[in-house]
């Protein structure tokens, strides 16, 4: 009878000293609803500013690239068509170019690139981009700037819902996790 209240009283004295367990962190409620349709603002066809740089970030619930555009205000944005596509390609010449992913969103937009501040070539990979560790991102290309338009293709794991944001000075395209 001794030995199993030393058993007990050594269970119980060790359960006292274990730290309590963690408690369950919430998961992140993402917003779904933006849909996968093309998505487009009339915005100017006269826009000054021009493309400057690209990058991307990794939130929770989205992949979010970013297009700097010095000078483009919100009050005169640049015009902008953003939508998937069956295949990218130079559309002056129709030729294609491959773009990695389940699926591929176009992104059009009325401003040209500044080849002294952001030098890419057509077919190229979009410079210091790097889509390791990305959720959603898989590939992007420069697909030319004509008609005052810059064109790319942006490889996505697959169709998902994006949406498209106008700030100063940026256009961002978000890519959701999931539906």
């Amino acid at each position: 009878m001794r030995r199993w209240a030393t058993v007990t009283l050594a269970l119980v004295l060790a359960g006292a000293g274990a730290a309590p367990a963690a408690a369950a962190q919430p998961s992140a409620v993402c917003e779904t609803g933006w849909g996968s349709t093309t998505k487009s603002e009339p915005g100017s066809l006269a826009m000054t500013g021009a493309l400057t740089g690209v990058r991307t970030g990794r939130h929770t619930c989205y992949d979010r690239m970013v297009f700097d555009i010095p000078g483009m205000t919100t009050a005169d944005p640049a015009m902008y068509w953003v939508q998937y596509v069956p295949g990218f390609a130079h559309v002056p010449s129709q030729t294609g170019i491959p773009v990695e992913g389940g699926a591929i969103i176009e992104i059009q937009f009325t401003a040209p690139v500044d080849q002294a501040q952001y030098p890419v070539g057509l077919a190229d990979p979009l410079p210091g981009l790097d889509f390791s560790g990305y959720r959603t991102f898989r590939d992007a290309k420069f697909g030319g700037t004509y008609d005052s338009a810059t064109h790319i293709g942006l490889g996505v794991r697959a169709r998902l819902p994006f949406r498209v944001l106008v700030l100063p000075e940026r256009v961002v395209v978000d890519v959701a996790h999931s539906w």
